[in-house]
């Protein structure tokens, strides 16, 4: 019995292996006419060698070769700051702390007229670290309920908001693809923007479900997290880094920032799953307990006030109506 669960799970990890190893080939190549017949050609030779080696384990052994040749390749390809970008992603923000004042150079606020069709603008502004207040949540639901967009706004009172959407840097022509999410086809990219930006092309023009979370946070915690961000954001700005569906996404950085100031750090698969991450901060009291859980989420819900904002100035403080601080 053990040695047939031992021969099925060499079988298992082997044919996993082989399949990234094919689609590694078949994605991050980067000469697009040689992907195919790479992928294919290694496909092949995985076949052959089972049918010609023995023992089998001989042709395991090859297989795992062959898998480790190609990823220490993989592990080769260099991210890159200078790609032909689509307009919204081309100006990198960067980050100029001055002792209690940090000025945040880029902070995008497009001005949208579709999803596709708008204008691209920038600005420039100083936040003083002793006004900061708050730490909100958003998640952005576009299809499964299960997996969610997260971005993290942070509140300065009469300075406003600024708000990190943690995403794929595209290319033009570029769409983004969960699958291809797996490997190395898009750099990393905090956008640091207004939430009109943010927010708005989200609730008028994608159509998706966004909903907004007060963090119960203390003023060094707030004041650590942003600090974790705009650190982060300069690293970007020197030195480009991959984007992974698996290891770098939306979630998982926004966890790696706040892991040194959690009062829970324990693992929790919702960090994965992360459509059901606010329920999660429910269970572990960082939300307003209040009301029950769907009253809370219900609440939290920004479609219809978005809407009825516009693009008014006071727009970050018209989505909060009702927010239960």
């Amino acid at each position: 019995m053990f040695s047939r669960i031992a021969r099925g799970a060499a079988w298992a990890v082997c044919a996993s292996l082989s399949l990234w190893a094919v689609a590694a080939l078949a994605f991050d190549v980067r000469i697009p006419w040689l992907r195919t017949p790479l992928a294919l050609g290694y496909l092949a030779g995985v076949v052959l060698v089972y049918v010609r080696l023995r023992p089998r384990a001989r042709a395991h052994a090859t297989t795992v070769a062959g898998f480790l040749f190609v990823l220490a390749w993989w592990r080769s390809l260099e991210p890159s700051n200078d790609r032909d970008w689509q307009p919204d992603v081309a100006v990198l923000p960067r980050a100029d702390p001055d002792g209690e004042r940090v000025t945040i150079h880029g902070i995008r606020n497009c001005l949208y007229r579709s999803e596709t069709d708008y204008d691209v603008r920038h600005y420039d502004k100083t936040f003083d670290l002793a006004k900061l207040a708050t730490v909100d949540l958003f998640l952005v639901y576009w299809g499964s309920p299960s997996i969610a967009h997260t971005m993290v706004s942070f509140g300065f009172g009469d300075d406003g908001y600024v708000c990190v959407s943690i995403e794929t840097r595209k290319e033009k022509g570029e769409a983004y693809s969960a699958v291809r999410g797996f490997f190395r086809q898009f750099e990393l990219v905090y956008v640091v923007a207004d939430e009109r930006d943010l927010v708005k092309v989200r609730t008028d023009f994608r159509h998706e479900d966004v909903y907004l979370y007060r963090l119960k946070v203390t003023p060094g915690v707030a004041r650590g997290l942003f600090l974790e961000y705009m650190n982060r954001v300069d690293a970007l700005y020197e030195t480009p880094r991959w984007y992974n569906a698996a290891t770098s996404n939306c979630t998982t950085n926004i966890r790696d920032h706040a892991r040194l100031y959690a009062e829970d750090p324990r693992s929790d698969w919702r960090f994965l799953v992360n459509g059901y991450l606010d329920r999660m901060l429910y269970e572990r009291g960082r939300i307003d307990t209040s009301l029950p859980f769907e009253a809370t989420r219900e609440r939290a819900h920004v479609n219809p006030l978005a809407r009825a904002a516009g693009s008014a100035d006071d727009f970050s403080e018209r989505i909060r109506a009702g927010l239960g601080d």
